[in-house]
């Protein structure tokens, strides 16, 4: 490797593996849930260095890249001769604008379809009456070809009959196969040797080089920035992003001696091999970090009392660099510590019960005389016929309590802490048909964001269709809560949208006037509540909640004054936890930034 590739890689560790996001690669080296960006553009820096005569030194000794040009120019003349291809379209020529930078001395730019005396090959057109389960010859499709790996996913098959039917494309082991949609677009891997005959569908483009020049090299080309820069310059199509073959015969690529790909190749797939190591490094730096920061924050909702809390606040406290770095393994913790403290809030851990204080005599009024009056008025109701009478439930044993409460709280189903669980209309009710722009909104589980209602105008219905939906209608302090997907899903109803109506996929959830609205939104985003409505906690997996699940749910419930005290001090640590988050978000992205300036520097 070169001196300066080597400083290049070798001096930039740290960055190179530091700088994450989130997952968005298909290609060689991604990982589960997140793409390893620093290790991306060190994978992209070593490819661009290939083709640019920067990763290894040139052997004045080599051929020039022109002779290997004339003989396969020789050779497909003499296939042309003996008819076994038909005589190519003559490709124009390279101006010197055209050169995207400066070879090395020996290389020669040439064109894509320059490079195969077989020619570059449309994939087949394969519809799906064409496809059989049963037959024999495997179907390679745009999901299999990865950035520089075939990534044999598909599960696709024709029978032979269709194969000669439509005189199809065999692949050969060694094939290049370039895709001619994104993402991204051009990446190209080589064909391996499957056990059964295979073609490609028409998005997948074959490159057969025969033995002119190393596939390897031509692959690793294929994967470089400036391949990739040229083919998206041709990309074409509205709603499909596409280059055609013919387009992509033209792309110029960069040639040197067959010796010198030959040692390309094997300096690319040793450094290929580091990236490896390196990001297997990182990801189990990641998931090192994970466990420290589920072990502390876990911590605290398991203490047994207030000392063994503080003492294990103090604990994180003293460990705070290495739980906040500024990585995605900050912002996750940044997450589970919102989370913690939302479970800590339920559990009454957040902040102390009220003390006497020297005017005061009665500390808070307990849960249970609230609970009282809720259920007096729930009774009223009842009386005059608002709400229909609930089956009473039993109470709620010892096992099925989610945690010990302070004094002064209690643990009650949900069906006795909320007047009515209503649900939204039937999917058959409303046809998506029927929705017209500006009319009477309906509320959707997409449309409860971060606890307040922002409505889509075109997701509404007539004041026709309205009236024939009265009975959905929703009022000012309702709560809407999605009952499928995100279940848990909340919103307070304000002023601006009483008497809009409850979408599918809803419920309503009424409650008595002195019931916090903000504490109720906070329950049903804590660990506990998320896991109870998906059914974890009772052994089930549901796709949609129904009334009797969310009725029988045990609810940790605070005296009315400690619910807005836990409201406000969830509120302010929450704030303070969005403000760290963009400290670590600013400065990822100054590290993504960097990481740019880098491989921008080194190829420029």
């Amino acid at each position: 490797m070169s001196q300066h590739a080597q400083e290049l890689i070798a001096q930039h560790l740290d960055l190179w593996s530091s700088a994450i996001t989130a997952k968005k690669t298909t290609g060689r080296g991604s990982s589960k849930k997140i793409e390893l960006y620093g290790v991306k553009k060190l994978r992209e820096l070593i490819l661009e260095l290939a083709v640019r005569g920067k990763l290894v030194p040139q052997d004045p000794n080599d051929e020039p890249a022109s002779e290997l040009l004339k003989r396969i120019a020789k050779e497909k003349a003499q296939l042309v001769a003996d008819k076994k291809i038909k005589k190519p379209k003559k490709l124009p020529e390279i101006t010197v604008d055209e050169k995207p930078f400066n070879l090395p001395e020996g290389w020669a730019w040439a064109r894509l379809e320059d490079l195969a005396p077989m020619s570059l090959f449309d994939g087949d057109w394969i519809e799906s009456k064409d496809q059989d389960p049963n037959g024999k010859v495997r179907l390679v499709q745009l999901a299999d070809v990865g950035v520089g790996v075939f990534k044999n996913v598909s599960s696709k098959f024709i029978n032979r009959e269709t194969l000669t039917r439509l005189n199809c494309t065999t692949l050969q082991q060694g094939d290049v196969l370039i895709a001619r949609l994104p993402s991204p677009i051009g990446r190209a891997c080589i064909f391996p040797n499957l056990k059964e005959e295979a073609i490609t569908a028409v998005d997948v483009a074959i490159l057969r080089l025969m033995d002119f020049t190393v596939a390897p090299y031509v692959m690793n080309v294929a994967n470089s920035l400036t391949f990739r820069s040229q083919v998206e310059s041709y990309g074409k199509g509205a709603t499909r992003f596409r280059i055609s073959t013919g387009n992509l015969k033209t792309i110029l690529v960069p040639v040197c001696s067959k010796l010198e790909q030959h040692r390309i190749v094997a300096k690319v797939d040793e450094l290929m091999a580091l990236c490896d190591q390196l990001e297997k490094q990182t990801e189990q730096s990641l998931d090192a970090h994970a466990t420290l920061a589920d072990t502390l924050l876990d911590a605290l909702t398991q203490a047994q009392s207030h000392t063994e809390l503080m003492d294990n606040w103090q604990r994180l406290e003293q460990n705070w660099d290495i739980l906040f770095p500024s990585t995605i393994a900050g912002l996750r913790a940044i997450d589970k510590l919102k989370q913690t403290i939302l479970q800590l809030a339920v559990m009454g851990k957040l902040v102390p019960p009220a003390s006497r204080k020297a005017k005061e005599s009665q500390h808070d009024e307990p849960a249970s005389e609230l609970l009282k009056r809720i259920a007096a008025e729930k009774a009223q109701l009842v009386k005059d016929k608002k709400i229909k009478k609930q089956k009473p439930l039993p109470p709620v044993t010892e096992d099925e309590k989610p945690f010990e409460l302070p004094d002064g709280w209690c643990t009650v189903r949900f069906a006795d802490l909320c007047q009515e669980v209503a649900t939204g209309p039937f999917g058959s009710m409303i046809s998506k048909s029927e929705y017209v722009n500006g009319g009477v909104p309906l509320i959707n589980p997409s449309h409860m964001i971060e606890g307040k209602v922002v409505e889509d105008p075109q997701v509404s219905v007539s004041h026709i269709k309205a009236k024939e939906l009265a009975s959905y209608k929703v009022y000012e302090n309702d709560v809407v809560m999605a009952r499928r997907g995100e279940m848990g899903r909340c919103a307070v109803i304000s002023d601006r949208e009483s008497e809009w109506l409850c979408g599918t996929g809803s419920f309503v959830l009424r409650f008595n006037a002195e019931v916090s609205r903000p504490y109720i939104l906070l329950l049903f985003k804590t660990r506990y509540a998320v896991e109870y409505l998906g059914g974890q906690s009772i052994g089930t997996t549901m796709t949609n909640l129904n009334h009797g699940i969310l009725n029988r749910m045990p609810v940790p419930l605070p005296p009315l004054e400690a619910q807005k005290r836990i409201v406000a001090k969830v509120e302010e640590l929450t704030s303070l936890c969005d403000q760290l988050k963009q400290r670590l978000q600013t400065a990822q992205q100054t590290q993504r930034h960097f990481t740019d300036a880098v491989v921008a520097r080194a190829i420029s």
